[in-house]
């Protein structure tokens, strides 16, 4: 049975992304119903609030006022346990208590005692009032608030000192009302709401600013001491319970969102990750593949040239020779090898050391060409070698350099059609040694170009599906390149060949 990694993988990262995308999607929903539900529980519990806020408000405004009737009525039913009706004191309350606005007194029959002439004005502003009382009130006495026209009365039986019921009614003075009983109540409890006090007729009665923008939130109507009446609670423009409330979800729903947005970016990451990951030990599994083939053709050949001279059936000294050529190219072609994966085992472990020194380029170049005479010859290749005889000895790490161009050289022949042709070129560019390997064969897509450098990285078309190979050699001449401080680059067209130039600089280069 053949176990296919890549499939696995696949499999295992998008069973953990479900996993992950699954529990966020599922979250994002939960989170959604929370907030409008916390949206509205909390618009709710605002205007409850409000509501008990307005209610404190009324109840204690109601308190003061009841507490000041209460001591008015007192003082009234004290100036009439004196004996006779004293219109002197009865006046002097009525003008010294500014609550009062006016202030009346009435027997039993509906006489009116106090003021001593009363004005038609005041005759017709109390006639509703005594049609009001009736007979059991006068027996059983105690005070009642009655709405005549737009006020409310004050109206309370009271005793004389010979035990006569007296009806004493009394109007309020509006600005002293909103002034001191209203403003200084509801003063005390303001803060960035505002309390107001409204009439039947919804117009403001106290307020400590302009209502026009604001929003009610909620109203309590006041009890019979002022049973026309409501406090109401307003926010200012801007500070509604809704648009509070909105504000807070927005600003919850923004984070929320952000971390919908990092959880998304996690997925999108990991899944990345996981591809690349997948796609590296694909990589890896195909270079331990490529490798071992490598590895094995030299070695087969060495084997079976070795054992066929061992064995003497070989008679004649030229093919002797022959066999002899073939297992130093063998022997060669795997000591390349070797070291392409060993020093790339060193870089990869950041263990690979360059040993930077002036170097005269020409028998360089000569040496690794050379190295790949027989095979060149034997594959037909036309060879040109362009190196200036004057060129100065340029700092380079001579092995490094050679294995690099080696590299380039290997390639060349791998990937030559049918085509053979390989120039070698070198020519001082500016401040750097320009190290050229030029051939005419299959080419690399533009797409491509880039990626070749990578490790492992093998152009996938069917082209070069026949032609093995481990992947790290231009990994390798890369390195090399950017150990000296230099670069290296293609240009290719697919079907036309490649020139790859590896390019050091002619100052020291760094380790």
């Amino acid at each position: 049975m053949t176990i296919r990694l890549g499939s696995l993988a696949l499999r295992f990262s998008a069973f953990g992304l479900l996993a992950i995308a699954l529990p966020a999607a599922i979250l994002a929903v939960l989170g959604y119903v929370s907030l409008r539900q916390w949206e509205t529980s909390s618009e709710l519990l605002f205007r409850e609030q409000a509501r008990e806020m307005a209610s404190m408000a009324m109840e204690k405004i109601e308190m003061v006022l009841l507490h000041t009737e209460d001591e008015i009525l007192q003082r009234i039913q004290t100036i009439l346990q004196r004996p006779g009706l004293s219109a002197e004191a009865l006046g002097e309350v009525s003008a010294t208590v500014p609550f009062i606005q006016r202030l009346y007194l009435f027997d039993r029959r509906g006489r009116l005692l106090f003021p001593a002439a009363g004005t038609g004005e005041d005759v017709g502003g109390v006639a509703g009032l005594l049609v009001e009382i009736s007979q059991g009130f006068w027996e059983r006495g105690g005070r009642r608030h009655l709405v005549i026209g737009d006020q409310v009365l004050l109206a309370a039986v009271l005793k004389t000192s010979a035990g006569t019921p007296v009806l004493a009614a009394l109007s309020r003075n509006p600005e002293v009302l909103r002034r001191e009983i209203l403003g200084k109540t509801l003063g005390s409890l303001e803060g960035p709401s505002i309390l107001a006090v409204i009439d039947n007729h919804d117009r403001p009665v106290y307020t400590r600013e302009p209502l026009d923008r604001a929003e009610r939130i909620a109203a309590v109507s006041f009890g019979e001491a002022l049973s026309s009446w409501r406090v109401a609670l307003y926010q200012p423009h801007g500070m509604s319970p809704r648009q509070v409330v909105r504000r807070q979800t927005t600003v919850f729903t923004i984070a929320f969102g952000l971390l919908l947005v990092v959880i998304a970016v996690g997925l999108g990451t990991t899944y990345r990750l996981v591809r690349r990951e997948t796609e590296m030990a694909r990589l890896k599994a195909d270079f331990v593949a490529n490798v071992s083939h490598d590895l094995k053709t030299p070695l087969s050949l060495i084997r079976m040239f070795g054992e066929t001279l061992e064995m003497g059936r070989v008679a004649d000294e030229p093919t002797r020779q022959e066999y002899y050529r073939v297992i130093t190219r063998e022997s060669e072609r795997l000591s390349r090898l070797i070291d392409n994966v060993l020093d790339f085992s060193r870089i990869e472990g950041g263990q690979r050391k360059y040993d930077v020194v002036p170097t005269t380029v020409e028998p360089l170049i000569r040496e690794t060409v050379e190295a790949f005479g027989y095979v060149l010859a034997q594959q037909g290749f036309k060879v040109e070698v362009a190196v200036p005889p004057d060129l100065p000895p340029v700092p380079m790490d001579a092995g490094a350099v050679s294995q690099a161009l080696a590299n380039l050289v290997d390639n060349a022949i791998k990937y030559s059609a049918d085509r053979k042709s390989l120039r070698i070129e070198v020519r001082i560019e500016g401040d750097a040694l320009a190290l050229s390997v030029a051939d005419a064969g299959i080419g690399i897509p533009p797409e491509e170009q880039e990626k070749i450098f990578g490790k492992f990285y093998r152009v996938g078309r069917s082209e070069t599906q026949g032609r093995r190979g481990s992947g790290v050699g231009l990994a390798l001449v890369r390195h090399v390149a950017l150990a000296h401080g230099g670069r290296v680059t293609v240009e290719s067209r697919p079907g036309e060949g490649s020139r790859f130039t590896l390019r050091i600089p002619l100052s020291a280069g760094r380790d």
